[in-house]
């Protein structure tokens, strides 16, 4: 799937249950190949501010694996 990353932003992401799942605010790359690995539903900066970010970073996305389908929304299958 080849798609711009500028695609992503303020999408709704919804699971193949139909569940809103949040937002697209940011994404993490991955720097060793240039794909994306996580959706995430807060500005990065944002989750580092956190006391937790390991389970905020947990809580506040999806990998990009999951992705199944973008168009006018993201649509990511359960875990």
């Amino acid at each position: 799937m080849t798609i711009n990353i500028s695609e992503l932003y303020d999408k709704k992401v919804i699971s193949t249950s139909g569940k809103v799942l949040g937002e697209v605010k940011d994404v993490i790359l991955n720097m060793d190949d240039g794909t994306v690995a996580k959706l995430l539903f807060s500005n990065i900066s944002s989750l580092m501010r956190s006391s937790n970010v390991r389970k905020d970073l947990f809580k506040n996305s999806v990998d990009f694996k999951r992705v199944r389908k973008v168009s006018q929304t993201i649509i990511v299958g359960e875990e």
